[in-house]
This record gives structure tokens, sequence and C-alpha cells, in this order.
């Protein structure tokens, strides 16, 4: 049976900026609540085929906020980086299970998939965390200064073309695989790309980590 199209409803844009070259938050009125970690289905236009993102943004604020990088040939992401405030937006309710766990969580992310994490730290979630944080240039760890305010030495940053800054040189996957005991008592919760989160998977599960206990996001 295929899948029900969700419904979207008209949004205000309030605020688009460009926070590094090619990465975008877009943030728009609020109509509904939800979970830190949910999704939202978005579109420009009725009829568009709407593309799902992670909500970026605390859920006791006044608006909702969405992180995207733009797809020069995309569809979606270069009219989204154009958008200006008291424009429409297409939104559907908020929706997903990729949300905070009653265990402590070691969350571990690179790109855009660090947005349902903001969401979580903005939103006061309180459970112990540790955030293993990927990226490639030290530019590019998106609300870097956000998670170095909430989770202090418990946010680890994994840079493979740059150094400095405190960054662990080398990928995060490197560090998985040095790690000789890694805690069984926790919720894994990974996002990002197919083949990162595919990746810390196994290592994690080669690790003695119950395969229950390990959620994943994937970006594409």
């Amino acid at each position: 049976m295929p899948r029900k199209r969700k419904e979207l409803f008209s949004h205000k844009v309030t605020t688009v900026k460009e926070i590094v070259p090619g990465y975008f938050t877009l943030e728009f009125e609020r109509k509904f609540d939800f979970i830190p970690g949910q999704v939202v289905a978005v579109a420009l236009h009725e009829g568009d085929d709407p593309r799902l993102y992670s909500i970026a943004s605390s859920n006791k604020k006044d608006t909702m906020r969405i992180l995207f990088d733009v797809f020069p040939q995309g569809l979606l992401t270069p009219p989204l980086s154009r958008l200006k405030p008291g424009d429409e937006l297409l939104v559907s309710e908020s929706f997903g299970k990729f949300t905070p766990s009653d265990k402590p969580e070691w969350w571990i992310s690179t790109g855009t998939g660090i947005a349902p994490f903001v969401s979580m730290v903005e939103s006061g979630v309180e459970n112990p965390k540790k955030l293993l944080h990927g990226s490639r240039t030290l530019a590019h760890f998106l609300f870097q200064d956000v998670f170095k305010a909430h989770l202090g030495e418990n946010y680890l940053r994994f840079c493979t073309k740059e150094k400095g800054d405190g960054a662990i040189d080398g990928r995060l996957t490197n560090w998985l695989n040095e790690q000789t005991d890694l805690p069984k008592d926790v919720n894994f919760f990974l996002c990002g790309n197919p083949e990162m989160v595919v990746e810390v998977r196994d290592i994690i599960l080669s690790k003695g980590v119950a395969f229950e206990n390990i959620m994943a996001e994937i970006y594409f």
C-alpha cells in the first residue's frame, strides 16, 4: 500500500541565514508542537514532492528551524535558500521516533545530521549525553558553540582535513574502532550520511553494543 501523503500547511518564513558557505538555516512560524528529534515534510508549492527535514530548534520557541545544504542542481534547496521573510512555505505536522530515550545517550553525527541534536540540546533534554561530531573542516562543525556551551568535555569534534581548535585529528570511526570498552548501558543515536551511519553501526555492534540500543536517522 502506498504511503499516505502528509498534509502540508502554509507557514510564514521569518529568517533565512547562510551560516557557513553553502549551509543555511531557515526559520518559520511554528504552528504545531513537536518532540525534539522529529522531522517535518517541506515543500514550496501544492503538488510538489515534499522533502523531510529534521527540526533544528527548541520546542519552546514560537518559530521552527530547519538546516540544509544547497545542492546546485536540486529542486528544493536552491529556492529554499532564496526565500525571504514573509514568504510562504508548506510544512507538515512533526512526526518520527528519533526522539530522546530514558537512558544516557551517545550522539554521533556528520553534516546536516547534527540538526536533531541541536533541537534536543536547545529544548533542554536532560539525560547525560556525549556527542561525537565529524567534519572535514573546522568551520563546518555546525552549531559547535551551542554544543560546547551545553556539553562541555562531552562534546568531541573529529576533523579530517584541518588541525587545531581542540579538534581530534581524523575520522570519528577511527576513534570508535580504537575504543576497547564502549558503554553497554547507553543508547546510541546515529544521524548523517548513509555510509557513516552504516559504518558506525557495524563498529559499535562489533564492540558488543546491543542492536536495540542503536537508533539511526539517515540523511541523503
